[in-house]
């Protein structure tokens, strides 16, 4: 009078067999990209040229442009930087040439420190305009007093 096991059950009382879950789990995924962004925000700003200038202020607009470019330096003591690295004065065209090529059209950005004397900035500009470069500008940092 005992029960047998072996008896089948309607289907409406068995389990269902094991079914793929058909839904993404995106909880990971998002976990991801916010340590990503994190990480890239923080980066971010590092990626900027890394030569340490002063830069004076000044009330002009901001230029605009697609193209990436070229930054040269002028530290507080006098020393000429292509991005991140030194050059000397008698230099700086050749190895503009070498880096640019014929493009004399690339926009070139001359930082110079606001504590260097205005002679060896002005220097620089001469020897970059007198190699054929036109587009020339002067990078300083916006006049927060003027509106």
């Amino acid at each position: 009078m005992g029960m047998s096991t072996s008896e089948k059950k309607p289907a409406s009382q068995r389990r269902p067999r094991y079914q793929p879950m058909s839904e993404i789990n995106v909880t990971p995924m998002v976990d991801v990209m916010l340590v990503l962004l994190i990480v890239f925000m923080v980066a971010a700003p590092l990626l900027t040229v890394g030569v340490p200038v002063n830069l004076p202020k000044a009330g002009a607009q901001a230029l605009t442009g697609d193209d990436e470019p070229l930054a040269i330096s002028v530290n507080q003591g006098g020393q000429i930087f292509i991005e991140e690295t030194e050059v000397n004065l008698r230099d700086l065209v050749p190895r503009l040439k070498a880096l640019i090529g014929t493009g004399y059209d690339q926009r070139i950005y001359v930082r110079g420190d606001r504590d260097v004397a205005y002679g060896r900035v002005a220097a620089v500009v001469a020897r970059i305009n007198n190699a054929g470069f036109t587009r020339v500008a002067l990078v300083t940092e916006q006049d927060s007093g003027r509106k």
